[in-house]
């Protein structure tokens, strides 16, 4: 599984670095988030998935292999 964040759509409301921390790092500048790593761990999915869902943009994507 892969992740990425939108940036047009990413708002900062980083509720993705608190469900998933390892997985999500916010910018200094604006709050915005982005994936620290693009391929998930198998021990990060399930907290990617609901991470991706809780999202209020829908501005995290994520493609199964």
């Amino acid at each position: 599984m892969k992740v990425r964040v939108d940036q047009e759509k990413c708002q900062g409301h980083t509720l993705c670095a608190m469900i998933a921390p390892d997985m999500f790092q916010l910018s200094d500048i604006d709050g915005s988030s982005s994936a620290v790593t693009e391929v998930v761990p198998d021990d990060q999915i399930e907290l990617v998935r609901e991470a991706a869902h809780s999202c209020p943009e829908q501005a995290i994507l994520i493609e199964d292999d």
